[in-house]
């Protein structure tokens, strides 16, 4: 199992390209099921591994993938089926976007709970009650949800704005001729640029990026090209990681206006974050102040980049409080972070930081994805060697990252086992 050793305590300094967004290239791909013409799309993260997996469920269910650089070129091979694979589905919750696609076109389709979760622990049955209300019967048989009878245009209304959920409705409604409407749909960069990709197929999607979505779907989607979005979450974790090590850091390939909250934040903090077009300029001398961060959907200051931040804020001076509304149990690195003589306390939704001078190296180990970006910010400003275990975590979210940790100055190796 991989691991990555750093030497920390220098500065990055530098720049650095941002990478395609995971999280908006993996529904894209994913909505390729929703025609049998050949789909390009462009600028995807094809070394990480959620990705890479992705291609395997495209290929079981029927497609054939070609990848050429950041290229993937997806046509139909045979017959799409209309069961998803346990063994794929189990590694990665994202799988359950193939329900909406399938069962638009097919009327009927077979999906295993993804990762072995309980319903209602994690947003499956926003899924499901959508699906539901657009005219779906819901079974479940051994572990999979069963979901048949063709849908309909109608009207979905989230309880909570649901980024998979919405996607998973878009994607269902560009097949199904007529308006369907998504009230309180996630506002996502990504939510925008599935948009983008369905319109290229030939649905109409107005909406995206607000609070209502209006899908006006086609019985018969076409061949498609789509560039994806630079992934905001990387732009944010090196911002992050560049303030922590004291550095100056340009970002290229970056979209300013996607990662604003955070830029706001860190300016708060004492960080200097200058916006350009397409490309940010960050840099920090000395501890930051201490900024209390509260965790919301889009466009409040994202999830995915609380660990990191909470990272960063181990070594502020005063205290800070990092509070997380949208997903429970993501304090996982806290007791990492404590092993590198970080003062957190946990209570609740929420952490308190009190602020050291400084880090220093230990052994650690990701458990999320998330986390290990934490870990990663924290063992670059840390004195001393720090080995962070697991890091098949972080290689779902960060391509290359000792590569690019390297080109900007950090003394970073993975060592194979």
């Amino acid at each position: 199992m991989d691991r990555l050793i750093i030497d920390g305590g220098t500065p990055l300094r530098g720049k650095l390209r941002v990478s395609g967004s995971k999280n908006s290239a993996l529904p894209i791909l994913l909505a390729t099921l929703l025609t049998d013409e050949e789909c390009v799309v462009d600028n995807v993260p094809v070394r990480l591994r959620d990705i890479r997996l992705t291609f395997r469920v495209l290929e079981a269910i029927g497609k054939h993938v070609q990848v050429s650089g950041t290229r993937v070129r997806i046509i139909a091979r045979k017959p799409l089926k209309t069961r998803a694979p346990y063994e794929l589905v189990k590694q990665m919750r994202a799988s359950v976007l193939v329900a909406g696609p399938l069962l638009a076109r097919f009327g009927w389709v077979r999906v295993p709970i993804p990762g072995g979760c309980a319903i209602g622990v994690r947003p499956i049955d926003i899924h499901l009650k959508a699906f539901e209300d657009l005219g779906a019967r819901r079974t479940l048989d051994q572990g999979d949800i069963i979901l048949d009878s063709p849908l309909r245009p109608g009207r979905v209304r989230f309880k909570f704005p649901s980024v998979g959920a919405t996607e998973n409705v878009m994607m269902a409604a560009a097949a199904v001729p007529g308006v369907t409407t998504i009230v309180n749909a996630a506002r996502e960069p990504e939510i925008e640029d599935l948009a983008r990709f369905l319109n290229a197929l030939g649905a109409r999607v107005r909406g995206a990026g607000t609070p209502v979505v209006e899908v006006r779907g086609a019985r018969d989607l076409h061949a498609a090209r789509h560039v994806v979005i630079p992934d905001r979450i990387e732009a944010g974790t090196f911002m992050l990681a560049a303030a922590a090590c004291q550095g100056s850091l340009r970002l290229l390939g970056v979209e300013p206006r996607h990662v604003r909250a955070l830029t706001l934040k860190m300016r708060e903090a004492g960080a200097v974050v200058r916006e350009g077009a397409g490309e940010l300029r960050v840099s920090m001398k000395g501890r930051p102040r201490a900024v209390a961060i509260v965790t919301a959907p889009y466009p409040g200051f994202p999830t995915d980049l609380q660990a990191p931040w909470l990272a960063w804020m181990c070594l502020a001076r005063g205290r800070s409080r990092i509070r997380e509304t949208v997903f429970e149990n993501r304090f996982l690195h806290a007791a990492e972070l404590a092993r590198m003589g970080a003062r957190i306390s946990v209570s609740g939704d929420s952490a308190f930081v009190d602020g050291v001078a400084a880090l220093g190296g230990a052994p650690i180990m990701a458990s999320d994805i998330r986390a290990g970006a934490a870990l990663l910010v924290a063992g670059l400003a840390a004195r001393g060697r720090s080995d962070i275990h697991r890091v098949y975590h972080i290689d779902r979210g960060y391509e290359r990252v000792e590569v690019k940790l390297r080109s900007i100055g950090a003394r970073v190796k993975r060592v194979k086992k």
